[in-house]
């Protein structure tokens, strides 16, 4: 779907749809990790919104969401199936973020990969109703209207996402200014390729995920300890450019060549070390790179 929703049926619902457009895409991306995945789920939710009776809809926002969601978790189901089949290790489609995204922490963390991943080990209802939950805040019975569960079941559900996420949810919150030290520090690094800088930036057990989707050259396992990461660190061309991004609410690379976007690295960071690294190389999904994608809450 474009940026604007389709020409006006009916110039309410036109005005309805476009206030909440960019919470609804979130709401998507979130479920989904996939940002075209979650325009198709707008273009759905558009089409049954434009159809709806207005006056019989009560709060437009949590209706919207209701479609969205039910939208989503039938394209999450498909989704799963499609993973099973994926070259190598699978990550969510990069966004460009503007710099205010990582000012909203919870914004900023929710839509982050390290939390994307942990995301994709929930069951589809279970990730639908954290995401509802945890992120934006529904009350439960607006969320058992969106999966289709009592708002009793939704509690205990949402009690059990809510303690999966935290045993796998990334450790500590870093402050933008021990951030910015530290990618400054790994760019320079991988810039001169000198193995040492590298180490003294990678954390021992630094894990670096890679996903090329089969179409570009990609380590087909995850790749673990310093070590081992900075040797494939050490490959990225001595004439490649490097650009400081925001992506997904989080520091990141974006290597170029020719001029060409060739790799998104995201980096996670701790105690000043990068104790992950998550590689998309997939062309199919570097398509975002060039202009920022609204996200909001």
């Amino acid at each position: 779907m474009s940026e604007h929703a389709p020409e006006p049926l009916a110039q309410p619902a036109t005005e309805a749809f476009l206030a909440h457009r960019n919470l609804l895409f979130t709401v998507a991306y979130e479920m989904l990790g996939s940002a075209a995945d979650a325009e198709d789920v707008l273009q759905e939710t558009w089409l049954r919104w434009s159809g709806v009776d207005l006056g019989a809809v009560r709060d437009q926002r949590a209706y919207l969401v209701r479609i969205a969601t039910r939208q989503a978790l039938k394209r999450l189901r498909t989704l799963g199936r499609r993973k099973e089949s994926y070259v190598g290790p699978w990550l969510p489609e990069p966004l460009l973020t503007a710099p205010d995204v990582a000012e909203d922490v919870e914004l900023a963390e929710s839509v982050s990969m390290a939390m994307l991943l942990v995301l994709e080990t929930l069951a589809p209802t279970e990730r639908a109703v954290f995401v509802l939950r945890e992120v934006f805040d529904l009350h439960y019975d607006e969320i058992a209207e969106a999966v289709g569960k009592t708002p009793a079941a939704v509690r205990q559900i949402a009690h059990r996402a809510r303690a999966h996420v935290a045993a796998r949810r990334p450790r500590e919150v870093v402050s933008p200014a021990e951030t910015r030290g530290a990618l400054e520090a790994f760019r320079r690094a991988v810039e001169t390729g000198e193995l040492q800088r590298l180490l003294d930036i990678l954390a021992p057990d630094v894990v670096l995920l890679t996903d090329g989707g089969g179409l570009k050259h990609a380590a087909l396992a995850p790749v673990v300890g310093a070590g081992q990461v900075a040797q494939v660190l050490g490959r990225i061309p001595a004439f490649a450019s490097l650009q400081v991004a925001q992506v997904n609410g989080r520091p990141a690379l974006i290597v170029r060549l020719d001029g060409e976007v060739d790799t998104v690295v995201t980096v996670r960071i701790d105690g000043g070390l990068v104790t992950g690294l998550y590689a998309v190389r997939n062309p199919e999904k570097l398509s975002r790179m060039e202009r920022e994608t609204p996200v909001s809450r």
